[in-house]
Parts: structure tokens; C-alpha cells; sequence
């Protein structure tokens, strides 16, 4: 044969060909080095598909040696047998572009796979609990070489690349290889880094091309803008350790828990432009410094996780792994979350597992096929929504949302996830008629995968992270929500308590006068109370669509409705259970909470808003400070009635406690208008009652009506209890007393 046949020979047209048309599902056997038998002896050839390329050198960059490369059935497909070489070493690409433009890059099929058998058989038993080290986008040094290494689960692909600024988005440049059965593609680029713009361009069996952004991608641009960036997100200098240690020996439910819920977006804005947002930096600063003062426990933000349309309020997630960039970057956000542990403050984080968007960029049809989501809309979309709803049956589906949810307390060292919407994953019928949802296996509407999932997500968030919080937003009577999945239970430690929430705001909406019909509504919670593990909500959800805003939601005059919410607010802190309060209604917000501007701040240059402020300060200062408003709110140990019957006047009295009679607390509320005197209950020590808090106090813009200081008890009989105070019940309030011995 010729010197051009033997060079031919070394590799096929047909193979060739595969390369240039990107129809190669393994280009590692064609491109980069090879040991082959070339006229009776192993030699090694180096192959390259460099489209722009006019001519090709191979660099040895230890020696600056070069061999020119010379083209093999295609005219920008490169070969050289390399003389002289008796092992692999690193060598480099020097390339002449068409317009004379010269640049030195390796060659991505020279570096073996970065993601070894055994990662890929955990991903595939969905058992890989830190797979977002693998998958994704890695910014990693092989070989001594720096690059990122892509790896991208897209079994039904008949094709993967990586497309980006780095390659003018040729989908020919970077084709990835299928790791076998896996469903896997994976390709180190060297010479790229950190801040990389790039997406996967996925070609599906009938050959259609698709442009989707990486789901374990920790980065992505700033809408409306859809690719994902490459993030190093392991360099942060983490100061947080001693909170660390001590949330993991601790047992919250014994803590006081105070959350106020947060819309990054619009809790305020900058005060110079009013369209743009505060970064995740100044929110550190400003939000962590009130949440401080006014003496919350944690922040819970509503997802934070990239999603496209701001309306969203990022329930409709497109980029799980990464933090929006609408605040900044990574990690300006780890940044924020270091902030709050520093000074002392928790981060919960809005977490929706129920759904994703269908978005063609993202999740929806990943590899043209129905990946992340069931393919019969009847399992696999909520139609209530627009939404697609996950595969939970799927090892790889539930491992990419069980270690989602592990990545955050991982790398963002959060301190709880609230699950979003868990009635819909627990239902195959959830909001569905008759023949639009399909049984389970047993003919049953519980979706039983769906409720595995749930169980195997909180066992491992609790055996890795002790001390967290896993909170259900769960909205029917499913038993055992927050008991352990070793009890029968979902394994959530706290449930958003919906149906305490219903009826308070429809108590608190009716004219006092008509409350004595209605008495059942305030106290009907407290024979369910210890059932579950419950946590008190005034959330966003509240206060938008319609429903008003919770000082709008009160009935009577201007002084009626502050007054009302004052004794809403204080009853609310006596009731068992850990409490969340959304944004501005702790200084009466009088619109609905809008997604797009800042809370209204200058309310607070009225007396009326900032003296409410001052109340929610004191009431959460005050639970910090009195074990019997935290340390037993699961069981009946920590809480009595003294008179829950007298429903003539709207009044019911109660006790808060612990296993320490000094730490009692005697909560009287008053839901009507009516001012009284002389009214007697029944309380369980002889002691001099101190009051501790009177939401009609002038401090709250009360009518200052109390009982100066407090009052000794008197010997005399009174529900039941062998002594009693003969009270002032100020009208429309909520008032503490605690004995003194």
C-alpha cells in the first residue's frame, strides 16, 4: 500500500464520517491517542475533529517538540503517528485556524473518564447520596492539566455535546461518550475554568437536536437568559463552625422556633431603584440585622433555587443545584447563609420536590423522552399548575431530588428544608376528577413511590445532619406526617398546621359580636394539637390572590383591626407549636404582598404600624425567654385549659408550662371589644401573678387597660383549681401572667 492507503488504513470513512456528522456515541474510539499495529509494530496515532482547523500540530509541551498532522478522509479530521513515542505522555494541540488564527489547547480524548463503576452503580440503584460531585459541571485538574470535567444523565440520547462560548456552540467540537449502560455522558475539556457559559446539546433517537440546561448545573445566567455556568462552589471560607456543632447536638423541637418567611425579591428593594434587587451580600447585611432585632430564630426564603419567571416566586424550578443569580452568585449565597449562622440566625430554605416547569431548556423531555416526568398526563402533569410532575419510581429521578435536597445542608450548610406542596405528592388523584388519575398497584389513590421517596429523604437528611429541620407543607389529615418512618411515619420532624390556620383567619374575619357562635373555631385546634408535630403558619399564601392582607383581614374601625391582629398575634405565640409569620405583617401591611416592589417600609412612620412592630419584637423576644412557650410543644404536658367554655364572652384562658413550676405562664385572650372587670379564673399556685405582656398595652397603641403589674392570687376556689385572680380584661387583647413565688 501507498503511504496515503496506509494512513487511510488506519481508520474508516464510515468511522470517520460518524465523527464529522456527530452520530458517534463512544468518539473515544475514534478520537485522541490509540496504540495500534501499523506495518507489523504498535505505534501510537493521534486523531482530532477540529472543524475550524486548517493545519493541526501535536505539541509535546516538555520538549516543544511538534508534529504536523495531516488529514485522513475529511479534510478538518487530523491523524499522526507519533515517531518515536514509547508511552503517553501530554501533549497539546497546536492550530491554525481558516483566518490565520493561531491558539494551543489538549485534546479532550486524551484524559480517561472522571467518574468511576462504582458511582455509576449507585446513580443507577438511586443510592449515590453525593452524585452532584459527578454530575454537572467540575472545575478539576487532571493529569496536571486544568479543565471541567461535564457529565450529564441522558439515557435516550442518541448523541450528548458540549456546547458553549468555548467551541462558538459547535455541537461537533465536544461530543461526549456514553459511559456504558448507565445512560451517562461525560467529557473533560481542558483549558477551560470557572465562569464558562455552556448548555447540553442533546440529540434524541428520531435525530431531533435540543438545547438544554445542565440539571446539576450550580450556576445558571441570569434570566431570560437559559444556560448554565461553570461555579466552583467548594471555595468558600466557611466562620460558621461553632453553629454547626451546636445544631448538631441539639434537639430543636425543644428550641424556640421562630421563623420569618421571606420573598428575597421584594422584602425590600434599593431604595435608589426600585427595579433592582439586593444581593445576597446586602440582604446578609440589612435582612440578618432586622431579623436580629425584631428576635426571630431563622429566615426561611422561598425558593431561592434558579427558576425563570420571577411571578413564579420560584416555585417552578428549572435549576435545582444552583441558587438564582438574580442575588449574585454561589458564593455570595453561602456568604448570606455564613452571615446568618454568625449572628445567630437559622436558614430554611423553600423546597419543591411536587413539580417542575416544562420548560424546553430545562428539565421537560430531557433527552426526548419523558426522563424526570411520567409520560401519561396522568401521572406526570398537574394540570392546575402547567407543571410536570416527577418520576419518583425512577432510581436516577429520586436520586437526583433526594441528594438535591442533601446538597444544600452540604455545600450552603442550610439548617432546614420546608417541602412545598406535599398533599399533591402524596395523592394520585390530587386535585383530579373521576378517570383523570390512575390507582396505584393495590387499586389505592396514595402514591405509594412518591411516599418512599418522602420517607427516604428524611431518614438520610437526619442521619447526615443531625439538628435539622424537615418541615411538611401538607395540607390534609395524612397520618403520622411528622412522626419517624420507623413509628409508620413520613419522617418530617414539624407539619405546617393548615388546618389551625383556616379557622383562626375565619374566626378573626367575623365582627366580634357574632364570635360567641364561632367559639369552636379558636379552640377546636387543641384537641388535634399533639397528633403531629406542628408548626403555626401565617405564610405568603395568606396574603395574596384575593385574601387581603392579615391586618386588612380584620373587621372593625382603624383602632378594631390593629387590636384584633395584636390579640391574633398573641394567641398565636400561647398556642402550642413553633410559629412562621411571612413578611410585613409584623408591622401591618395593608396590600397584599406583591412579588414585584418592596414591602411598604414607610408605614412604619405611623405610630399604629410601628407600635404592632414592637409588639411581634416582644412576643418573639419573650418566647426566646420563656421555656413554657417552647420546650414542650408536642404533648399536653406543656399546656392546660383553665376555661376554654366561656363562649358568651369570646374569652378563653390557658396555661403554658413545663416540668418547672416556675416557668408557668396564664394566658387570657379577649376577642371582643368589651372592657371587664372583676372577671375570675382559676390558676394552679398561690403566687403574686406578675403581667408580663398586655397587647392592649400603650407600648402596642392599646387603650393601656390592665391589671397594674399583676395581682396576688386569692384563696378561693375557681375552675376547678384551688386558687384564683379576680382580672381587668382589656378589650380585644391578649395578656401574660407569670407567677412569682
Amino acid at each position: 500500500m501507498t503511504d496515503q492507503e496506509t494512513f487511510k488504513a488506519l481508520v474508516g470513512e464510515q468511522d470517520v464520517e460518524k465523527i464529522t456528522r456527530n452520530l458517534h456515541h463512544d468518539p473515544f474510539q475514534i478520537l485522541g491517542p490509540h496504540y495500534v499495529k501499523v506495518e507489523n509494530s504498535n505505534k501510537w496515532v493521534i486523531r482530532a475533529w477540529l472543524p475550524d482547523a486548517k493545519q493541526v500540530f501535536v505539541r509535546i509541551p516538555q520538549t516543544g517538540r511538534e508534529v504536523q498532522m495531516e488529514p485522513a478522509w475529511n479534510s478538518h479530521f487530523f491523524q499522526v503517528i507519533m515517531p518515536g513515542w514509547k508511552k503517553l505522555e501530554v501533549y497539546q494541540f497546536h492550530v491554525i485556524a481558516q483566518n490565520g488564527h493561531e491558539r494551543y489547547i489538549h485534546d479532550p480524548y486524551f484524559f480517561l473518564p472522571q467518574i468511576s463503576d462504582d458511582d455509576l452503580y449507585l446513580f443507577g440503584m438511586g443510592d449515590h447520596h453525593k452524585i452532584y460531585e459527578k454530575l454537572g459541571a467540575h472545575p478539576l485538574v487532571v493529569d496536571d492539566v486544568a479543565g471541567v470535567n461535564f457529565a450529564v444523565w441522558a439515557p435516550n440520547a442518541r448523541n450528548v455535546s458540549v456546547v458553549g462560548n468555548f467551541n462558538q456552540w459547535h455541537g461537533g467540537k465536544h461530543q461526549m461518550r456514553s459511559l456504558g449502560s448507565s445512560g451517562v455522558w461525560q467529557l473533560f475539556i481542558p483549558d477551560i475554568g470557572a465562569g464558562e457559559v455552556y448548555k447540553y446539546e442533546i440529540k434524541d433517537k428520531q435525530g431531533n437536536i435540543l438545547l438544554k440546561m445542565d440539571p446539576y448545573g450550580f450556576g445558571h445566567e441570569l434570566r431570560p437568559k437559559t444556560a448554565s455556568r461553570v461555579c466552583n462552589i467548594n471555595s468558600y471560607q466557611w466562620q460558621d463552625s461553632d453553629w454547626m456543632e451546636k445544631r448538631r447536638t441539639t434537639d430543636q423541637l425543644a428550641q424556640p422556633v421562630s421563623v420569618y418567611e421571606v420573598h428575597p425579591g421584594s422584602w425590600k428593594r434599593d431604595p435608589n431603584n426600585s427595579n433592582r434587587f439586593l444581593s445576597y451580600r446586602e440582604l446578609a447585611e440589612q435582612l440578618v440585622e432586622y431579623v436580629q432585632t425584631m428576635g426571630y430564630t431563622h429566615i426561611e426564603l422561598m425558593p431561592v433555587m434558579e427558576h425563570p419567571l420571577d411571578a413564579s416566586w420560584g416555585y417552578q424550578v428549572t435549576g435545582y443545584y444552583a441558587p438564582t443569580s438574580r442575588f449574585g452568585e454561589p458564593e455570595d449565597f453561602q456568604y448570606f447563609v455564613d452571615y446568618c449562622h454568625t449572628h445567630n440566625i437559622g436558614v430554611i430554605l423553600d423546597w419543591v420536590p411536587a413539580h417542575f416547569p416544562s420548560d424546553e431548556h430545562s428539565l421537560a423531555r430531557f433527552d426526548g423522552s419523558h426522563l424526570y416526568e411520567h409520560a401519561d398526563p396522568k401521572k406526570g402533569r398537574h394540570s392546575d399548575w402547567g407543571t410536570l410532575i416527577f418520576n419518583y419510581g425512577r432510581n436516577e429521578v429520586r436520586n437526583f431530588l433526594i441528594a438535591n435536597a442533601l446538597f444544600w445542608f452540604d455545600k450552603y450548610h442550610i439548617d432546614g428544608i420546608r417541602v412545598d406542596a406535599v398533599a399533591s405528592m402524596l395523592y394520585l388523584d390530587y386535585s383530579r376528577k373521576a378517570g383523570e388519575w390512575i390507582p396505584n398497584q393495590f387499586g389505592g389513590r396514595e402514591n405509594l413511590e412518591a411516599i418512599d421517596f418522602m420517607k427516604k429523604l428524611n431518614e438520610l437528611i437526619f442521619a447526615y445532619y443531625p439538628g435539622a429541620l424537615s418541615i411538611a407543607e401538607e395540607s390534609t389529615a395524612w397520618p403520622g406526617v411528622s412522626k419517624p418512618t420507623y413509628l409508620g411515619g413520613l419522617g418530617f420532624n414539624l407539619k405546617w398546621n393548615m388546618g389551625w390556620m383556616n379557622d383562626f383567619l375565619t374566626y378573626f374575619s367575623k365582627d366580634p359580636v357574632h364570635r360567641k357562635y364561632h367559639h369552636n373555631m379558636i379552640t377546636f385546634a387543641l384537641l388535634y394539637a399533639f397528633t403531629e408535630n406542628f408548626m403555626l403558619v401565617l405564610s405568603h399564601d395568606e396574603v395574596v390572590h384575593g385574601k387581603r392582607a392579615l391586618l386588612d383581614k380584620m373587621p372593625g374601625d382603624f383602632w378594631q383591626k390593629f387590636a384584633n391582629l395584636r390579640t391574633l398575634l398573641g394567641f398565636m405565640y400561647g398556642h402550642p407549636g413553633k410559629k412562621l409569620l411571612f413578611m410585613g405583617s409584623e408591622f401591618g401591611q395593608w396590600q397584599e404582598w406583591r412579588e414585584t416592589q418592596s414591602l411598604d417600609w414607610h408605614l412604619l412612620q405611623f405610630e399604629p404600624h410601628q407600635k404592632l412592630q414592637n409588639l411581634v419584637k416582644d412576643l418573639n423576644h419573650l418566647m426566646r425567654s420563656e421555656p413554657a412557650l417552647y420546650e414542650i410543644d408536642f404533648n399536653n404536658d406543656g399546656f392546660e385549659w383553665i376555661d376554654f367554655m366561656d363562649s358568651e364572652n369570646s374569652i378563653i384562658t390557658f396555661i403554658r408550662k413545663t416540668h418547672r413550676n416556675e416557668d408557668t405562664l396564664v394566658f387570657m385572650c379577649n376577642f371582643t371589644p368589651v372592657y371587664r372587670e372583676n372577671y375570675r379564673i382559676g390558676v394552679p399556685y398561690h403566687a403574686h401573678y406578675r403581667e408580663v405582656l398586655n397587647t392592649d398595652a400603650a407600648d402596642y397603641w392599646g387603650s393601656n387597660k390592665g391589671n397594674m403589674g399583676g395581682f396576688h392570687s386569692d384563696n378561693v376556689p375557681w375552675h376547678g383549681r384551688p386558687y384564683s385572680l379576680n382580672l381587668i380584661v382589656p378589650p380585644l387583647a391578649t395578656v401574660i401572667f407569670k407567677p412569682v413565688f
